[in-house]
Formats: C-alpha cells, structure tokens, sequence
C-alpha cells in the first residue's frame, strides 16, 4: 500500500467544510477498494459516536507521512509481551478515561483513545494472547515517519540517582531549580502543559514580553535570591545528567528520597553535548558514546563550565513525590514502566498513544534487537517530531548504561483507534459516480458541434433566399385576393 503523504497528514474523518489553512487533506477514497468484507463489517459496526465527543477533524500531524499497514507487516510483532504491553496502556488510560480533555484539546486521536481505553479497562488485566487480540481489533497500525524518511530516531532516558541537601553546604553548591513564576509558555503552543518547544518568554514588571534567561545568564545569578531552589547537589556534571534525563532521585541527609520531574524549560534551543564536543574536537565523532562523555567530564571539571554555556537551554523542575518505591512519573502523570513508557513530541502525539518499534539497537537482557509495543506516556525539549522517542530504561547505574547504548534509526508504527481507521473512514465514504470515458464523451460533443458550424454557415444565405421566397408569395397573394363581398 502506498504511504500517504501529507504536509498535515490527515486520515479518519473528513473535514466537515472548514478550511485547513494549506493543509492536503488525505484523501480516503483509494483506501475503499483496499477494504475488503472484514474492513465493511467493522465500518458498519464503527458508526461516528457523537456522544462520544469525537472531533470532526481529521487525524493530522504535520510534516508526517502514515502508510497503513497489515499487522503481520510488523516483523517482531508477534513474539513481543502484549500482556506486560497491555498493562502499561491501561495505566495510560486511567487519566484518559477520568480527567476531562484540557480546554482547547481538540485531536481526534484524544477522542478515540477514550474509546478503547474503556474498553481495555473493562477488559482487566491481560495474558499475551489476549492482549494481543485486543490491540488487533481496537487498532490500525500506521507507519510513520518525517516526510521524505523512512525511519525515526530512537534514544533511551533513565532517573539519575544522586545525593544531595535541603541547604547549601560545602560539598553541595549546585542548585535545582523549579518553575520561575516570570515564565510565560511560548504563545503558539499546542496540546496541554507546557511544551516541549518554542520559545519561552519572561515577563517583566510593566507587562512587556522579552526572551527567557539562557543557561549561561542563569548561571551567572539570573535567578539567585528569588527561592527557586528545590536543593542542592555535588557538581554541575550530575546537574546536566538531571537536566538531561529529565528526572532524578536525590537522597537527602536524612535518607529521604525526593523525587524530581520535569516541568518546563527556558524555550532556548537545545544542543546536545555530544555535538559540541566533536565539534570542537574535544572527543573523536568516532568515539561519542554516554561512557565516553562522561569520561570527559570527570577528566576535564575546569572546561566543563566552557563547554555547557554552549548548549543555552535549561529545564525547570518539579517534586513528584518523596520515596523511593515507585517508578519517576512522566508528563502524563503516570509512573512509567521501564522499557514500555517513552517520551513523544507531546505537539504531535496524544499520551497514551500506542507505538510498536523496531531497531537493530541493543535492548535490556543482552538482547541484539529492539521489537516492541510501547505507551507514549512523558515527553522531553530534546523530543521533537512524529518519529522520535526516547525509551524509559529505570532508574540506577545500570538503567543509565542501557540508556547510554541507545541512540539509533527505528522503524514506528503509530496504533491508531479504529473510530478514526482511515481505511474504515474510506470504507465509509460513498463511491462518486462513473465518469463517462474520454473517448465517448469526445464523439458525443464531435455530430454537435459539426451541427452547429453547419447551421451557422448557412445563416446568412438561408436567410436571404427566405425573404426572397416571402416577397414572391407576398406579390401572388396580392394579385389572387378576392374582392370583398358586401351586402
């Protein structure tokens, strides 16, 4: 089946006579003679839920490219744990289901994975073959990439484990900071909570709206005195790994562990330490690893201060919570499942949304390969685009070392809701009808317009001869007409 690009790519519903602002709108109808009896039945099965509040719009992500696919196209999918899959989307689907849609939500795909979500909550807990009967019959696999690519970026994220103290001391001197209350979201941001990219502003004290500090300014003071520190750790190599992952487990002195999240960011772009060091030859590009860098910067703690201003974002953070015992909780809100959980462009994909990928990468247990269904449930300022995702490998020096391997091209498939199945959506959608062929239609317009020349032609002497034959008859019935009788 051919992929169907779109600059916003559009499958489900068609758009109900709104404008999309330069959008190609997918257009369903091939799909229909793609859709065989199992694809009619479940169309007529699949009516539009309007109780529901299932958005007209159709499902697009922009700059994306979806090809629907049969599941058995998806090598690896069979032998994967559906079951431990299935478990991790209904700890999604708890939130879908009970919170209502944040103002403004308007992406079908939030619509229909309330659908199956209840359906999956109803259903309980899962073995593997019924967990995977459930994701092929609630679901339509669609192959996405960036438009003009066939594959997706794959990396992994961990929770940092580290010490650290309520109060500054001697041997903890680096703050982590939460959200500044100056902090404005970037104005054309899309989806709930703060977003992953943009700009960000600050704003001042007579209303004005100016670009937020960048790493090196905050580092220099820009935040100092206002109470924005939620503690103090040992060194800025351990801050960047926090900033990094996005999350962290500080123990304090007193064997409390608090447990740190992402919140937001200062809307600078961010560039990856790895680019800076090959870059400027501090590491070989051939060498470049999690290991490596960290080499680096235990080996060089003086040019470390250099070397960071160079990458001008900065994250803010949150108190998730103050144990021990649970995984780090994601943007979701949720805590995320080593292995299943992953960080999506919260832009472009809903949470909660299933993806199975599939990498040449090394995964946990010594495995060569990386075949698996995994729950969008976190997000990340480093995550942008419909195919990129970072896996949550745990927490600890050995999730960190899984993580660290992690950074190759996948392959995503994007399990979509059969309410919006863009080949039951085309299954839908009325025949046009049968255009006369081309060749007919030409001999059916040739007689006519040889018809009309001809009578054309001869207009102007048929007319002539036809005042002539007029006045002839006028003069004969003048010499013929009888008097009129009276009496």
């Amino acid at each position: 089946m051919p992929a169907l690009l779109c600059r916003a790519a559009a499958v489900g519903r068609p758009p109900s006579g709104r404008g999309l602002r330069g959008a190609a709108v997918l257009a369903l109808l091939p799909l229909l003679v793609l859709a065989g009896p199992a694809e009619q039945a479940v169309a007529r099965s699949l009516a539009p839920d309007t109780a529901s509040g299932l958005a007209e719009e159709p499902l697009r992500l922009d700059d994306a490219q979806l090809e629907p696919v049969a599941w058995d196209a998806l090598e690896g999918w069979a032998g994967d744990d559906h079951a431990a899959a299935f478990a991790t989307f209904r700890a999604s689907c708890r939130p879908l289901v009970r919170t209502a849609p944040p103002a403004g939500e308007t992406r079908p795909m939030r619509f229909a994975l309330n659908q199956a979500c209840r359906r999956a909550l109803a259903a309980g807990p899962l073995a593997r073959e019924p967990a995977r009967r459930f994701f092929e019959r609630h679901f339509r696999p669609l192959r996405v990439a960036r438009l003009g690519e066939s594959t997706g970026l794959l990396t992994g994220y961990y929770e940092p484990v580290v010490e650290g103290s309520r109060v500054p001391t001697g041997i903890f001197r680096v703050p982590i900071y939460r959200r500044p209350h100056d902090l404005v979201p970037p104005p054309d941001r899309k989806g709930p909570g703060f977003p992953n990219r943009g700009a960000s502003q600050r704003k001042m004290p007579n209303g004005e709206l100016v670009r937020y500090y960048d790493r090196g300014e905050i580092l220099d003071g820009a935040l100092d005195g206002r109470r924005l520190e939620i503690c103090w750790i040992k060194d800025h190599g351990e801050a960047l790994a926090i900033q990094l992952q996005g999350s962290a487990r500080v123990r304090l002195e007193d064997g409390v562990v608090l447990r740190l999240a992402y919140d937001a960011h200062n809307g600078h772009p961010f560039v990856p330490l790895s680019r800076i060091l090959a870059e400027r030859n501090l590491v070989p590009r051939a060498e470049i690893s999690a290991r490596r860098i960290r080499e680096w910067l235990r080996d060089n703690p003086d040019r470390l201060a250099e070397v960071r201003r160079e990458n001008r974002s900065f994250t803010f953070f949150r108190i998730a919570g103050l144990s021990d015992e649970r995984e780090a909780v994601g943007a979701q809100g949720v805590p995320l499942t080593p292995g299943r959980s992953i960080a999506v462009d919260d832009a472009l994909h809903v949470y909660g949304t299933p993806f199975f990928i599939r990498s040449d990468a090394p995964a946990a247990g010594g495995d060569t390969k990386l075949d698996r269904l995994v729950i969008a449930q976190d997000t990340g300022s480093a995550i942008v685009g419909p195919a990129r995702a970072d896996i949550y490998w745990g927490a600890g020096a050995e999730a960190g070392r899984i993580a660290g391997r992690l950074h190759r091209a996948g392959s995503f498939a994007m399990l979509v809701p059969r309410e919006i199945d863009p080949v039951v959506a085309g299954a839908r959608m009325p025949l046009p009808r049968e255009r006369p062929a081309v060749e007919e239609a030409a001999k059916a317009k040739k007689p006519a317009k040889r018809d009309a020349r001809a009578t054309s032609e001869a207009g102007p002497a048929a007319a002539q001869s036809g005042a002539k034959a007029e006045r002839k008859l006028g003069r004969r019935g003048a010499r013929s007409k009888a008097p009129v009788r009276t009496e």
